[in-house]
């Protein structure tokens, strides 16, 4: 599980085998062996003991700003496997097998979007002109995308593109299925403009932590980017893989909208926009919590989404480094 401190003056401690919380309402512990990464997204304090505890378990500790975005995080001083893999990392950014690579992320992508907007049309026959319109789309551009050759680096911006484009009619269709009252106009950030944007930017900060840890633990260097290059001057890498995965935050925001669960209160005004409050943050990660540990399809065997993304990194891994048996640039488990 996530163990995520959400109360502003919450203390963590070590005491015994368990991480001691207390905050102004409750005291309780939690089992080490139960914790596989702490969220803290509040004003907290957290002893020495605790983050050693934390290490010495592999627990790693990430920290979130008022929006969902990590901006730091606790994690032991090893490396997740040799600087071989980081050595291919480096060379297969700048060779076709980048470009193979950030082809099949985003082709996965925009087939998972495909496949959620049939899943919404059949429920909203209202939409279904306006879902087919953008599911054309969608399909015409993964075919452009299946046309590019070379290195990546002479076709970044096409595949941005194709990505921007593809995301466009995404949100568009997206906002279509939602309620009259919650519909938005486009993607905003830090702040969002809408409610819709401000849980799907949250959810997406508790994801990319996911992802880095994933990257780590494999021996994958965050900062070599493929798609997203140096320039953007943040782990790169884990943008490039985190673009397969956002589709389990979409499906988790949509179902809350769906279940009814999401209120205006949820939600505080900010210049420009709105951020989610605490109670606000206990809904969105409670869901989140409950996506993660759902089981799906990956390679033959049905796996918790939550151990889907650090056994992708590990298969990335291994086929940089055993060019040999061939890439399979194919990406299961959604």
């Amino acid at each position: 599980m996530q163990l995520v401190i959400n109360s502003y003056g919450s203390y963590i401690r070590k005491n015994h085998n368990c991480f001691l919380i207390k905050n102004e309402e409750k005291t309780f512990e939690v089992s080490a062996d139960k914790v596989e990464s702490i969220l803290i997204s509040t004003s907290a304090t957290i002893s020495t003991d605790a983050i050693e505890f934390a290490v010495a378990n592999n627990i790693d500790i990430v920290f979130l700003d008022e929006y969902g975005n990590p901006y730091g995080r606790v994690w032991h001083a090893k490396l997740g496997s040799t600087a071989l893999i980081r050595r291919r990392q480096l060379e297969a950014a700048f060779s076709p097998l980048g470009l193979s690579l950030v082809k099949g992320w985003v082709r996965e992508k925009i087939q998972h979007q495909i496949e959620f907007l049939k899943d919404l049309k059949k429920n909203r026959p209202a939409t279904r002109d306006e879902m087919d319109r953008h599911l054309e789309a969608l399909a015409d551009l993964q075919k452009k995308l299946e046309g590019l050759e070379g290195h990546i680096e002479q076709n970044r911006g096409s595949v941005m593109g194709i990505e921007g484009m593809a995301s466009a009619h995404y949100f568009e269709a997206l906002s279509s299925a939602l309620p009259e009252r919650w519909r938005f106009t486009g993607r905003s950030r830090d702040p969002a403009k809408d409610a819709f944007n401000c849980l799907l930017n949250y959810g997406y900060g508790i994801l990319y932590s996911q992802v880095e840890k994933g990257c780590i633990i494999a021996g994958l260097d965050p900062y070599v980017g493929f798609l997203h290059t140096d320039n953007y001057n943040k782990k790169s890498f884990v943008f490039d893989l985190i673009e397969i995965y956002r589709i389990y935050i979409d499906r988790t925001v949509m179902g809350l909208f769906a279940k009814k669960q999401v209120r205006e209160d949820l939600f505080d005004a900010v210049p420009g926009g709105l951020r989610l409050n605490q109670e606000g943050k206990a809904v969105l990660i409670a869901a989140v919590n409950e996506m993660l540990d759902r089981n799906v399809p990956y390679h033959g065997r049905n796996v918790k989404i939550k151990n889907v993304i650090p056994m992708e990194c590990h298969r990335i891994a291994n086929n940089l480094i055993k060019p040999e048996t061939g890439h399979d640039d194919s990406l299961g488990g959604l």
